[in-house]
């Protein structure tokens, strides 16, 4: 029978019970690898209920570094009755079936072109612990130390990790080694004739990269670029980008004289309020920000649409998750894109940042707060759970302390005491961008009204349709300037000339790295150009052009990206071929490789009358078709 072999490059699943204490296993197991040397890029895929519910984890090792997912498990621990059926046939053939062999299987419970490796777990801890949660827990470090043996994976670097994490905790600490070392001692006895292929060796292959989650690099960004208001409403996945805020503030924004707090962080009844409190305290002057996720953002919009009108400065962190209504907590998409771009009633278009991994989510929270400002208007950092939730390897967050927070145009009093004219909503430099006073600047000068209804260039109240017709252009005008602000997107060059080309952005970025090679590989050279922001810049419009078909690679169900860039730059829709993947785990470089193969195939073999053309529509590489 066929084994998989590979050193330093499979994909490795656990399948547990939510609330069995597995996460912080897993996580060992994957930081192990990581501490050998080894890029690992691991996913949580969790339930939304506390406990109970099937759980996995997924470690994704590449001495190469590919950091999005691949496609296929090699190894699967199979921990979870419920779903026995389901993880066994996610096993690749040759692949390894590691499961708790207390009680017996029949035969039909297994595959016969996968090798099994069974350990008597519960038995173990039965046996060795008196405590019904010691022995739950400590089978998670069971397996861990019978991976370890089985895998070559160090266990002097995990029991490291053991003394960081309990540090100070001396009992804890003894038991979790005593644990880890029954399973090696175990895996080495027993074991020894079912070899794993899979092993790992020390490399130094991670560099200087830190490993760390989206959320907690978005808040940190927060907190560098100048942001002093967070006001939220707890939603998953977003929760831990304001408790992150918070411990970053507690740390790095107290008075080091007095240790006064220089933030606030409001815990709002709702979203609304968030909102509200949010577009407050950006009018004040105050640099504001609320997390959220896509219900949060059906509850803002009509705040979004005041600030947008009022043009005041507000920063939206949205951590995307499936929809709609409250569709899938736990799971990630890319499917906010449209309602962000447009929130609110009316004609209102909103700037959005793409990050594709934690350090972009650092540098792209710092950039949104200087956006607003700048922009006078609300800006959206579209992350998601995938980002946001999980680990990732990234480069080193980096700040100039020279930077300076870019508050664009602000009178002071002295601009205003020196006769410097004042038309709160008139555009004088030719951006679309009108001067602001703060409030209290000055006693008597640069006061106004601020309203979401009609008003003249000096904010006085108008129902003048012509009034109005100048707002609106002028704020396209502002949108349109954005458009040269935002971070801009990054072109990856094919090795040879090719009339292909493919757009991806965010969270799709790494298994879009992974998907390009692969194509090249099977005789498919492809330009791409990665997006990361709306509006689009001229560039983006020029990338289009230069190719006969573009495949838009994103996350969603309908193809919102694709619609955007139809709705904004007038493309040909028979140009831009959709790929979409939105079953809520993420893309994975297998699927984007093998829809792109299937499309450029039956192009050759069987081409067709371009039809799309006149009907403004384009197949769909889906989930349906593309698997």
């Amino acid at each position: 029978m066929k084994r998989l072999e590979a050193v330093n490059d499979f994909v490795v699943k656990f399948a547990n019970v939510n609330g069995s204490g597995s996460a912080s296993a897993n996580e060992l197991f994957a930081k192990a690898i990581l501490r050998m040397g080894v890029p690992v890029s691991p996913r949580n895929i969790f339930p939304s209920n506390i406990q109970g519910l099937p759980t996995w984890y997924e470690v994704r090792v590449s001495e190469r570094g590919w950091l999005g997912r691949r496609g296929g498990i090699d190894l699967m621990v199979a921990m979870n009755p419920q779903t026995w059926d389901a993880d066994v046939r996610e096993l690749e053939p040759g692949g390894y079936l590691f499961h708790d062999s207390t009680r017996a299987l029949p035969e039909s419970a297994f595959r016969n072109d996968i090798h099994v490796i069974g350990m008597p777990m519960t038995e173990i801890c039965n046996a060795t612990y008196s405590d019904p949660r010691q022995r739950q827990l400590f089978k998670n470090i069971l397996y861990v130390g019978a991976l370890a043996q089985l895998m070559g994976i160090d266990p002097a670097v995990i029991e490291t990790l053991f003394s960081e994490q309990y540090k100070g905790k001396d009992k804890l600490l003894a038991s979790n080694v005593q644990a880890l070392h029954l399973g090696l001692e175990f895996a080495r006895e027993h074991l020894a004739a079912a070899p794993v292929g899979l092993q790992v060796q020390r490399r130094d292959r991670v560099g200087n990269r830190i490993f760390i989650e989206g959320n907690a690099a978005t808040a940190l960004g927060c907190v560098y670029g100048g942001a002093t208001v967070c006001a939220w409403y707890p939603i998953t996945p977003s929760s831990s980008v304001a408790e992150a805020f918070q411990t970053y503030c507690k740390k790095f924004r107290h008075d080091p004289e007095n240790g006064a707090a220089r933030y606030a962080i409001v815990q709002a009844e709702d979203e609304i309020a968030s909102i509200g409190m949010v577009t407050g305290a950006g009018w004040n002057g105050a640099r504001a920000f609320t997390a959220t996720s896509g219900p949060g953002v059906s509850l803002m919009t009509e705040f979004i649409g005041l600030a947008y009108f009022a043009e005041i400065p507000v920063t939206i962190i949205d951590v995307q998750r499936g929809g709609p209504s409250t569709g899938m907590p736990t799971r990630t998409q890319q499917a906010d894109l449209l309602s962000c771009a447009y929130a609110s009633h009316g004609d209102t278009k909103h700037v959005l940042l793409l990050p594709e991994d934690p350090k972009e989510c650092f540098d792209h929270a710092a950039a949104a707060l200087d956006l607003a400002d700048r922009l006078q208007t609300p800006v959206f950092v579209m992350t998601d759970l995938d980002i946001g939730m999980n680990q990732r390897l990234c480069e080193p967050l980096a700040w100039d302390d020279n930077r300076r927070l870019d508050r664009g145009k602000v009178l002071s009093a002295a601009d205003l005491e020196a006769g410097r004219e004042f038309a709160r909503y008139k555009d004088v430099d030719g951006d679309g961008i009108p001067w602001r006073t703060l409030p209290g600047t000055h006693e008597s000068k640069g006061a106004y009204f601020t309203r979401g209804t009609t008003r003249d260039a000096h904010a006085r109240y108008s129902e003048a349709g012509a009034d109005y017709v100048y707002n609106v252009k002028r704020l396209l005008q502002k949108f349109d300037t954005a458009a040269s602000l935002v971070p801009q997107p990054v072109l990856k060059k094919a090795s040879r000339k090719t009339r292909l080309g493919a757009i991806y952005f965010g969270s799709t970025s790494p298994a879009m790295d992974e998907a390009l090679e692969i194509l090249v590989n099977g005789g498919i050279p492809i330009d791409a150009l990665r997006l990361r922001a709306f509006p689009f810049p001229e560039s983006v419009a020029a990338f289009i052009a230069a190719h006969d078909e573009v495949f838009v690679v994103e996350q969603n169900r309908d193809a919102q990206m694709r619609t955007l860039l139809l709705t904004e730059l007038g493309a040909k829709p028979s140009r831009l071929v959709p790929v979409l993947h939105f079953d809520g785990t993420p893309i994975t470089a297998r699927f984007i490789a093998a829809a792109i193969t299937r499309h450029v195939h039956a192009a050759i073999v069987a081409p067709k009358p371009d039809r799309t053309a006149k009907s403004g529509k384009a197949s769909k590489l889906s989930q349906e078709t593309a698997k």
